[in-house]
């Protein structure tokens, strides 16, 4: 007999006290705790290695902007209906508008670096980083260099993890929800 096995959102009470006490930075930081981090909490060391890694990433190399696009490009890779409501809220935050968050998801923006960045994104995402040496070299061309191509990977990576995360316990998306 088949079983399914449902992953609930834990409360604070539900978790160890180091997640707890991140619970509460969370709360203090955005108001919240969303529920895919809560999820994430029943490791804290999951949650604590998760929060500084994806806090960091990219930070030398991109913009805010540039790391929500690109976020949001992976997510749409991947599918992943919590991270693209996620990212098209936090994508807003930082300046894009509707549009330009679909546009960034269907990578069809027209800024060019934005393009380049997402169609990056797409590729890495849907092809496990083999990407096309055409695809690769526009990041280079669009004036990025090898430190922004490994910051560029860790984005990619701290995504993935949370795509991958909701993707394997469905908790609900307390985001507004994206088409």
């Amino acid at each position: 007999m088949k079983t399914l096995t449902n992953i609930a959102v834990p409360t604070k009470e539900q978790v160890n006290l180091e997640s707890q006490a991140i619970f509460d930075q969370l709360q203090k930081q955005l108001g919240m705790v969303p529920n895919l981090y809560a999820t994430i909490g029943y490791s804290s060391s999951a949650l604590s290695a998760f929060l500084a890694f994806s806090g960091s990433a990219g930070k030398d190399s991109f913009s805010n902007k540039e790391i929500e696009a690109i976020k949001l490009a992976v997510s749409e890779a991947n599918n992943c209906i919590y991270c693209k409501s996620a990212h098209t809220a936090l994508a807003k935050m930082s300046g894009f508008t509707e549009e330009e968050t679909l546009q960034i998801r269907n990578t069809t923006i027209e800024d060019e670096k934005l393009n380049v960045l997402t169609s990056l994104a797409k590729e890495v995402a849907q092809k496990a980083g083999h990407v096309d040496e055409a695809v690769k070299e526009r990041f280079f061309t669009a004036g990025y260099d090898a430190k922004a191509l490994i910051d560029f990977v860790a984005i990619v990576a701290a995504v993935t993890f949370t795509n991958y995360a909701h993707a394997l316990t469905k908790v609900e998306v307390d985001f507004p929800v994206v088409k």
